[in-house]
């Protein structure tokens, strides 16, 4: 297994970071009605994935506040898919488009998962 210096090297971090930008540019076409609520909502919930991974790794020398944070982050990526399934619900995303971003916000949680299941790879404890 390859060292990961930073959380920039995990590939969770990169597939949250790419995910976000894509949910960005997807959410341009959305209603102007919705800029304040739907477009905001899933705009925040997709970047708090990556900011929760980003601080994580601050967190790592504590077991239990790496969970947490990891936790966070799956939360944020169920959110997400929240707020994708109601994008589809009001017309703003094609069915292909949100079960994309769907498979993708799955993915994202599952390597959350095994992170947290492989705690020991991640996490020192303290002398």
């Amino acid at each position: 297994m390859e060292y990961v210096e930073s959380f920039r090297d995990l590939e969770v971090y990169k597939f949250s970071r790419l995910l976000s930008k894509d949910i960005f540019e997807l959410t341009k076409s959305f209603s102007k009605e919705e800029m304040y609520s739907l477009t905001d909502q899933v705009r925040r919930s997709s970047r708090s994935v990556g900011a929760q991974i980003a601080e994580t790794w601050v967190k790592r020398r504590y077991e239990k506040h790496f969970i947490s944070k990891l936790t966070d982050a799956d939360g944020e990526q169920l959110e997400t898919q929240h707020w994708i399934q109601i994008a589809r619900d009001c017309g703003y995303l094609q069915k292909e488009q949100a079960e994309e971003l769907l498979i993708r916000c799955f993915s994202i949680g599952r390597m959350i998962g095994s992170m947290i299941s492989k705690l020991s790879s991640f996490c020192k404890p303290d002398h």
